[in-house]
């Protein structure tokens, strides 16, 4: 098995004991115990005071679940994650793959374990549809799944640290486009047009986008804890009032303004009136659900999310120019990188860690930059093939000339979300290497060259980005592309170009933010990316069968591609048009900012170059 470099797995064994010990005690009784990896709102990246399952394992990816029995400890993550979990966690645990290619599932795993068992799990962590599934798959075996409102992780866990006590602050109408009260205007058309009375909203990004507000909670998104709950003719916020700001509270006018722990009691108040059909969706807790009371749920997509999901003007406009800021900040980067390591001192030794500090140092530099860190992925060689690698202050690799760089970083703005990667070679790559790449960049330029009728799905687009690869022989363990928040989350659902089957549910509009990322992945040898965040537009086509509306991408990320690591023979020679125009558009936006003759100018010409 090959070992990332300088990570050391978690030691798990006390910690495994404390559990154990506690589910075979009589006041609960229980023969497993799930650890999900979210928080009560359902989220993919959840706060210090949340990461349960990490504690319990020593795996900090940000998809995974645990299921801990007497005798086992096993962790179900999916094909993004299974290096680092291998690096991350010790022998204690066993790792099993889910997703596309696998049949292994945890609700099949739960589903084994011996007749009359008690399967335990904390109500607020996992989500009602996932509940209900897992119970419609055990009963079958008499085995029943039991909430446990004391979560078992927090009754071991010393030093837990304390839920953020960050402010809470008002977004701007020049950067969020739409008020409050013509927000709300538009979910009470969509609560009507479900038959509901209501609207419970669990998920964080969807309160932020509401409330026009933004919050630090959760280190990698702009959040804050908090639900929502709104009606034909009222809507409350449920929050650490302390928190918000005055420009935030005034803001607010007419919200009603709840403790955050009041949300259970207040929904078992308002389904005490006969009629009530409140909205729920999947970020709804098994909790929360039975709160309301399952009679009294419609089961959709919250309007929020829906919402959100199509960018406004003022929105769009504020994504293309953090871009600019943001090529600006990455060309600096790769400027200094190279000059660092190839032109200034030739013994100087640069970590990965120490890249990604000088990247974000650059992005600071620039207007509207906030100053909330999400994980920057700064990977050589054999760590670039553990997909979401984080390097550690201390014990990361070195920056090789001779290997492969990859970087996947992205940041956040007042006016944007950004998400770019990213992959160089300082020396002379393989054939190999340069075979990978260009497959990988011709998969990605199809994407992004693609005209496609308005509503077709992501699901249905992601075949493209694998041709080329899979016309080698190979392959990519994650989804081409991910919905993007604007100074919201990195991955907003539930759009995306990729196999999960809710990317089926929306078709792509006008308006929507997805990334283009396909890659390559050699566990102990070398990762390959490339991604662009993109914008979907309307395209004017010849004719219009049907009446039909078709559809293309804008590209927004702006910084240059290796042509170093390009075969030319594998490209097309409309690919090389694309690539040579791309360039000319990043020269055309970013050059401008650099001063005429500087280092920057120099490596940004040279890099951009047509080919």
């Amino acid at each position: 098995m090959t070992k990332t470099v300088g990570v050391v797995p978690t030691d798990t064994t006390m910690r495994l004991q404390s559990l154990r010990a506690i589910m075979a005690d009589p006041s609960y009784n229980i023969d497993a115990y799930i650890i999900p990896s979210e928080d009560s709102h359902q989220s993919e990246h959840v706060g210090n005071s949340d990461k349960r399952r990490a504690y319990i394992s020593g795996f900090t990816g940000s998809f995974g679940g645990a299921v801990v029995t007497q005798d086992t400890a096993i962790m179900f993550t999916d094909g993004r994650y299974v290096l680092q979990a291998r690096t991350q966690m010790d022998s204690n645990w066993e790792i099993l793959r889910i997703g596309v290619g696998t049949t292994v599932t945890m609700v099949d795993h739960l589903s084994t374990l011996k007749p009359e068992s008690r399967i335990g799990v904390d109500p607020a962590l996992i989500s009602y549809a996932e509940a209900k599934s897992i119970r419609n798959k055990i009963k079958r075996n008499n085995i029943e799944l039991v909430p446990i409102a004391t979560n078992l992780i927090d009754l071991f866990w010393t030093n837990k640290p304390e839920r953020s006590k960050e402010t809470i602050f008002f977004l701007k109408l020049k950067f969020s486009g739409l008020s409050l009260q013509e927000k709300l205007v538009q979910v009470r058309e969509m609560i009507k047009k479900h038959g509901a009375t209501g609207l419970v909203i669990t998920g964080l990004d969807q309160i932020a986008w509401l409330f026009n507000l933004r919050g630090s909670d959760i280190d990698s998104s702009p959040l804050f804890y908090s639900y929502s709950i709104v009606t034909d003719d009222k809507v409350s916020l449920f929050v650490e009032k302390e928190k918000l700001t005055e420009e935030a509270v005034q803001n607010l006018e007419g919200v009603e303004i709840l403790p955050y722990e009041d949300i259970i009691d207040q929904l078992k108040l308002i389904s005490e009136s006969s009629k009530v059909k409140i909205i729920t969706d999947s970020a709804c807790s098994w909790a929360i659900v039975e709160a309301i009371g399952t009679e009294n749920i419609i089961e959709e997509y919250s309007p929020a999310t829906v919402l959100k999901l199509t960018k406004n003007k003022v929105e769009l406009d504020g994504i293309r120019k953090c871009h600019i800021r943001d090529g600006v900040a990455r060309v600096k980067f790769y400027a200094w990188l190279e000059r660092e390591l190839f032109e200034n001192n030739m013994d100087l030794k640069i970590s990965e860690s120490e890249a990604a500090d000088k990247l974000f140092e650059f992005v600071l530099e620039q207007e509207n930059a906030v100053r909330r860190r999400t994980n920057i992925i700064s990977s050589v060689g054999s760590n670039a093939a553990v997909i979401h690698y984080s390097p550690t202050k201390g014990s990361d690799a070195m920056i090789d000339k001779n290997k492969i760089y990859l970087v996947d970083a992205a940041f956040q703005y007042f006016d944007g979300t950004t998400d770019m990667t990213r992959t160089w070679h300082f020396g002379t790559p393989t054939g190999w290497e340069k075979e990978c790449y260009t497959r990988i960049l011709k998969g990605f330029i199809k994407i992004d060259d693609l005209v496609f009728p308005s509503g077709t799905t992501g699901y249905v687009l992601d075949p493209i980005a694998r041709m080329s690869l899979w016309e080698a022989g190979i392959d990519f363990r994650h989804n081409t592309g991910h919905g993007v928040g604007a100074f919201l989350n990195v991955h907003e659902g539930p759009i995306g170009i990729g196999v999960k089957p809710y990317f089926n549910d929306f078709g792509l509009e006008a308006g929507m933010v997805v990334t283009n990322e396909p890659g390559y992945y050699e566990d102990g040898n070398f990762g390959i990316r490339i991604e662009n965040l993109v914008i979907v537009v309307n395209k004017e086509t010849p004719n219009n069968y049907g009446g039909t509306k078709y559809l293309t991408f804008e590209s927004a990320s702006l910084c240059p591609i290796q042509t170093k690591l390009i075969m030319p023979s594998l490209m097309e020679p409309r690919e090389m048009e694309w690539l040579n125009n791309y360039h000319k558009l990043v020269w055309d936006k970013l050059s401008p900012h650099f001063k005429e003759g500087s280092y920057e100018y120099e490596w940004l010409s040279r890099n951009t170059a047509p080919i």
